[in-house]
């Protein structure tokens, strides 16, 4: 395998190992120095991991002014691979703004290096910060590591806070909150710090999301810690009557379920998987060998790799493994008319077959009936397939979700009407899979998944949700069909659980599912 192939295989998933799962760093230093007699540093911690043997950054803290020993409220979230040997690098910044014009300085305070592995054994690591020139300084670094439960799951929160104190007698104060976990040893985490809100003794923090995951770890009984009371310990002291400094409140709090992929197809959803073929002319005649529709006896064309490569994927989702297989740009049987949404095993009543083998053999079984002819319009089939999704809008049930793909060897020839069709099938339960077979110029079609920007149609309406997905086949000529397939359906999941949560609409139970497929015409 070349190493071109092996770095593009890579970064399209197509190689993991036996193990993997996502833990999260929550990091603290103590004993940073002061920038001078007069100024606190204001620090921020910078991860970098290798490449290529070279340090990249690939996140960084949020800077927490005038502290010399911050409690980061950022996390970093990794992948954790068991069977590799993960280098990590923490800098330790101070950013800070000086000069008459004001610009921001880094300036370099030290480093740590480490193993992932060797955070995630022992928990918590705390090391030393080398200093620039590598000589060990006296700041500590610690990571403490968390593994994520799977839980997407959030928290809506919203606070305020009545009578603050002054700053002092001449100002008054810039409040902000925190918000802690308490953890398994009884420390405290700071997991999220609100805006200051300036000059306010009455102050109302703007609405935030936090995920369970840095909340709780997704443990919906481990406490949580908010200062209720503010407690200035020196009025205490001073003052005989004294009581609170004022009083935070909790305004809102409301968890927000996020289902997975998972918790829709177990709790009976069907992936509906319906194909559309090219027909048109442009294919060449189906009895010459140099043909895209040439049926060789021992070699699938890849109308049929594309087809099966996906199609038997999808079928997994279906109870009842019966798929509707369309054509379009074809001269059809008896009288010979130009069709561009007709079924493959001429049925128009019941355009199913069993099986992807049972559309195999429909496709082969029409090519000699058919006189291939043109434009090519995939409108009206991505309109037919939307019909019936539009049906399973009304049950308001997660039941059915639409697969549609489309097997075509050249640049469509309705692009205004296809943006139009793909903008109204965007708020329904249905994504579009684009395979460009051959070897035609495809540059046309990066518009439709979003590759040029947000698709709108000729109206200017943009589509509510990004649910086409193009690759041309000529990709993955090279690499196994289930290249192809993880390239092409990767994203679905994602667009099956964003089309049902943005309507509300929660997985079934698995004990009260029964199977129920239609299709629509």
């Amino acid at each position: 395998m070349s190493d071109i192939y092996e770095s593009a295989a890579n970064s399209l998933g197509l190689f993991s190992g036996p193990y993997l799962t996502k833990v999260e760093l929550q990091l603290s230093c103590k004993g940073i120095p002061d920038r001078d007699s007069l100024c606190k540093p204001d620090p921020c911690l910078v991860l970098a991991m290798q490449s290529c043997g070279q340090w990249m950054e690939v996140d960084r803290t949020e800077v927490i002014p005038s502290c010399g020993n911050p409690n980061f409220s950022k996390v970093f979230t990794l992948d954790f691979y068991f069977e590799e040997r993960q280098r990590l690098r923490f800098e330790l910044l101070d950013i800070y703004s000086g000069g008459l014009n004001g610009m921001k300085h880094e300036a370099f305070l030290g480093f740590v290096e480490c193993n992932l592995g060797q955070i995630i054994s022992q928990r918590k690591l705390s090391k030393a910060l080398l200093k620039p020139g590598g000589t060990v300084g006296k700041s500590i670094i610690t990571i403490a590591a968390e593994e994520l439960t799977g839980n997407d799951d959030h928290i809506e929160l919203s606070f305020s806070a009545r009578k603050l104190d002054d700053k002092d007698f001449f100002t008054k104060s810039d409040p902000f909150l925190e918000i802690y976990r308490l953890n398994e040893d009884a420390t405290m985490q700071l997991v999220y710090r609100t805006e200051t809100v300036k000059n306010n003794l009455n102050p109302v923090w703007k609405r935030f999301k936090v995920s369970l995951n840095s909340l709780c770890a997704g443990d919906h009984e481990r406490k949580l810690q908010v200062q209720w009371l503010c407690i200035n310990s020196k009025y205490k002291a001073k003052k005989k009557n004294y009581k609170n400094s004022g009083i935070v409140i909790l305004n809102r709090c409301k968890v927000i379920k996020m289902h997975s992929f998972l918790d829709y197809i177990m709790g009976g959803c069907q992936i509906q998987f319906t194909v559309a073929i090219d027909f048109t002319a442009s294919n060449g005649d189906p009895r010459n060998s140099c043909s895209l529709h040439y049926i060789h006896p021992f070699q699938p064309n890849e109308y049929l790799k594309a087809l099966v490569a996906i199609g038997e994927i999808c079928q997994d989702y279906d109870s009842d493994k019966m798929f509707p297989a369309f054509g379009f740009g074809a001269q059809v049987p008896p009288d010979y008319k130009i069709s561009h949404d007709f079924a493959v095993n001429f049925n128009e009543e019941n355009p199913e077959c069993v099986g992807i083998q049972g559309v195999v053999e429909a496709y082969q079984a029409c090519l000699p009936k058919l006189q291939l002819y043109g434009p090519t319009n995939i409108a009206p089939i991505i309109q037919k397939v939307a019909c019936s999704a539009s049906q399973e809008v009304h049950t308001k049930e997660a039941m059915q979700y639409f697969i549609l793909l489309i097997l075509t060897d050249g640049v469509i020839t309705d692009m205004a009407d296809t943006r139009e069709a793909i903008v109204q099938a965007s708020h329904l339960p249905m994504s579009i899979i684009i395979v460009g077979i051959g070897n035609a110029d495809f540059s046309d079609m990066q518009m439709l998944d979003g590759g040029e920007g947000i698709l709108c149609s000729t109206r200017g309406e943009p589509v509510l949700r990004d649910i086409v997905q193009f690759v041309p086949f000529r990709n993955f000529k090279n690499a196994s069909p289930a290249a192809l397939a993880k390239s092409v359906l990767a994203e679905v999941p994602n667009q099956v659980v964003e089309y049902y949560n943005n309507k509300g609409i929660k997985p079934k139970m698995p004990s009260v599912y029964q199977s129920s497929k239609q299709f629509g015409l």
